[in-house]
């Protein structure tokens, strides 16, 4: 006979449960648990906000002897006995500083270099807000330039290309997408070379030119083989600037006016604008050394007071195709001199927007050396040829 159980009659007896099966905390002391920890995540939260707020405001949370837990977890990323540095916090501080370098950066905004006479001090702007302590601004050499970094309120003590940085304790980040050129003093070239390096003379070396613009450069900025590709400007670097010639002869020297590039510049945002895109643009000649412009190439049709000597005239080309030629800049399927008045329009464009880069616009047809090309200079007074 199969046996039964009836659970009514025999209530089961449940045994306690082990050590292991019991819960760690009762209801109670876990409500308790919870309340204290997310105190500790309301403080951990607080302390954080402070800090980042009072550094962005160029503020500091004041040093305390760390002396528990909560003190280390809000003391300021930036002190420097706090923790490591915070990217995204340096970062932060960067761009914000970055802006205050706008108006070095002319009216194109893609300006990228800053040329101060030798001996000065470089055009630094000050940051808009206090930066936090511990915090500087330097100039720091660049490849091909020699000496240490210096105070962003002190003259380099070498010529050169340097990069303005902010240093926070170990951590190094460039400020602002700048160059800053320190120059060689004109009082450097002997027998007309800087070094081994044939300049030459300007017009108007002992005195008495007719008109300011007219009046030697004060200095030369030095290239080497090292800094050739530094960017001057969004289209153009260094090595854009050197003359032509003198192929083994390192370091070498040019003048460059940043006004110029940015005139340049906002020529190819105004090519754009009218539907021509713009990828790269071919410099046919920039600077010029005085020896070059009269005795260099072919040097028939220079002027005896070219612009290309002061740095402040650039001959370019629309040069997409990279053949170092101007392109079918109207669409007519053919590369003549009207392609170079497409050019040029745009360049009348710019001064019409901006009447302070006023200066001289030439149109050039198409000859055996070349399909045609564009000067542009910013000589201060209308010319056109």
């Amino acid at each position: 006979m199969e046996m039964t159980h009836d659970h009514h009659l025999f209530p089961l007896v449940k045994e306690p449960p082990s050590r292991w099966e019991r819960p760690g905390l009762d209801p109670r002391h876990e409500r308790t648990f919870n309340t204290v920890a997310t105190l500790l995540v309301l403080l951990f939260v607080a302390g954080w906000t402070y800090s980042i707020i009072r550094t962005s405001q160029g503020g500091m949370v004041l040093r305390q002897p760390v002396a528990t837990i909560s003190g280390a977890l809000t003391s300021n990323p930036l002190d420097a006995d706090g923790p490591p540095t915070t990217a995204y916090l340096t970062d932060e501080l960067v761009s914000a500083y970055a802006g205050d370098f706008d108006a070095l950066r002319g009216h194109s905004g893609e300006v990228k270099l800053v040329v101060t006479p030798a001996g000065q001090t470089p055009q630094v702007p000050q940051p808009s807000r206090p930066l936090p302590t511990g915090a500087a601004v330097e100039l720091q050499p660049t490849r091909g330039t020699d000496g240490q970094a210096v105070p962003a309120g002190q003259a380099p003590p070498e010529p050169g290309i340097w990069n303005l940085v902010l240093r926070m304790r170990d951590a190094v980040k460039p400020v602002a997408d700048l160059y800053y050129a320190t120059e060689v003093p004109l009082s450097e070239k002997h027998g007309g070379r800087v070094g081994g390096y044939m300049v030459g003379s300007w017009p108007f070396e002992a005195g008495g030119a007719p008109k300011p613009v007219y009046t030697p450069p004060h200095g030369l900025i030095e290239v080497t083989r090292e800094n050739l590709g530094t960017p001057i400007s969004e289209h153009f670097t260094l090595g854009d600037y050197i003359t032509k010639g003198q192929n083994d002869v390192w370091p070498k020297y040019v003048v460059i006016s940043p006004r110029v590039l940015d005139k340049v510049e906002l020529t190819i945002q105004e090519m754009e604008a009218e539907g021509h895109r713009v990828k790269h643009v071919f410099v046919v000649s920039a600077f010029r050394t005085p020896n070059y412009n009269v005795s260099g190439g072919d040097p028939s049709g220079r002027a005896g007071l070219s612009r290309h000597m002061y740095g402040d005239a650039m001959d370019v080309v629309i040069d997409n195709d990279g053949d170092n030629l101007m392109d079918d800049l109207n669409g007519d399927g053919r590369v003549d001199v009207r392609d170079a008045r497409v050019l040029g329009h745009a360049a009348e464009m710019v001064e019409e927007k901006y009447p302070d880069l006023v200066g001289g616009i030439g149109i050039y047809a198409p000859t055996g050396a070349h399909h045609g090309f564009v000067h542009i200079d910013t000589r201060g007074f209308r010319a056109r040829w």
